[in-house]
């Protein structure tokens, strides 16, 4: 007779497969688990809705935004005001986040640099770039520009900060052990510098994202012909609550889709970082 004919081996086959398949079935778990929790409090808004427990006047039931989200859909408005708020939003970004790279790449580098520009840049960091809306549009009108400076304005500075960081700790040893092997300061730079300082450089872009959507709403809100913001603002004037969350929940969307582009650059530029490796 063999071994697993018998009660007890045949328990031990019966756990070892239920350990085999809760395994396999661990990737599926993580992929909808963080899903779980939008969902329930979705569920609960609508019936709470349903139930007559939030008025349609204070928060519209998630079938009204819907619905309206439909309806923007179908007449053209929303694709183009999206299209329009996302072009404004990556734009401010590719203008703010290469000045901000640069600017940590050669502060962390180059102790004369940092001290030329490290101050006044502390400096300006504190400023909150909102409060600067009204002067803003003195300089640059209502137009395109007033929102490419706030938008480049807002992520400048935790690219900034964060691409200093990432560089000023780099492992000092790494550093002298590329000496040690006769690189150069351009080859110490592309293979021991710049990949220790990407994690924290991409920790800063997926900080600069949701301060560049946040920057957007407000900047669209106040002056903009185009966009979601304005599509918001002009809901609010008309009462239209569906309208305005619909507008929320698209800048909820688009900031979670912008965090998940940048977490996948992360994990493919550091698949060679044991801490980013499945």
């Amino acid at each position: 007779m063999s071994t697993f004919d018998t009660p007890i081996g045949r328990a031990f086959s019966e756990r070892t497969v239920g350990r085999k398949q809760a395994r396999l079935s661990l990737p599926g778990r993580d992929r909808l688990l963080p899903y779980a929790v939008p969902v329930l409090i979705v569920a609960l808004w609508q019936l709470a809705s349903s139930a007559g427990w939030i008025s349609s006047r204070v928060m519209p039931s998630p079938v009204d935004v819907a619905i309206a989200f439909w309806s923007t859909t179908s007449s053209g408005q929303l694709p183009h005001d999206i299209l329009v708020s996302a072009g404004r939003a990556f734009a401010g970004l590719l203008v703010g986040g290469s000045i901000g790279f640069l600017l940590g790449i050669a502060n962390g580098i180059s102790r004369i640099s940092e001290q030329l520009t490290d101050t006044t840049l502390q400096m300006l960091r504190t400023i909150p770039h909102l409060a600067m809306i009204p002067l803003v549009i003195l300089w640059f009108g209502i137009g395109e520009e007033s929102k490419l400076f706030l938008t480049s304005l807002g992520v400048l500075f935790p690219v900034y900060l964060n691409t200093y960081h990432g560089v000023r700790n780099v492992d000092r040893d790494l550093i002298e052990m590329g000496r040690v092997y006769g690189m150069g300061n351009w080859t110490l730079f592309r293979k021991v510098i710049f990949p220790g300082a990407l994690p924290s450089i991409f920790v800063g872009l997926r900080y600069a994202l949701g301060i560049m959507w946040l920057t957007l709403i407000v900047s669209e809100s106040i002056a903009a012909s185009s966009g979601i913001g304005h599509m918001a603002n002009n809901a609010r004037e008309f009462m239209m609550t569906d309208v305005v969350v619909l507008a929320l929940v698209i800048y909820a969307v688009l900031g979670k889709l912008a965090d998940v582009v940048a977490r996948a650059l992360e994990r493919r530029a550091l698949r060679w970082n044991p801490v980013y490796q499945k």
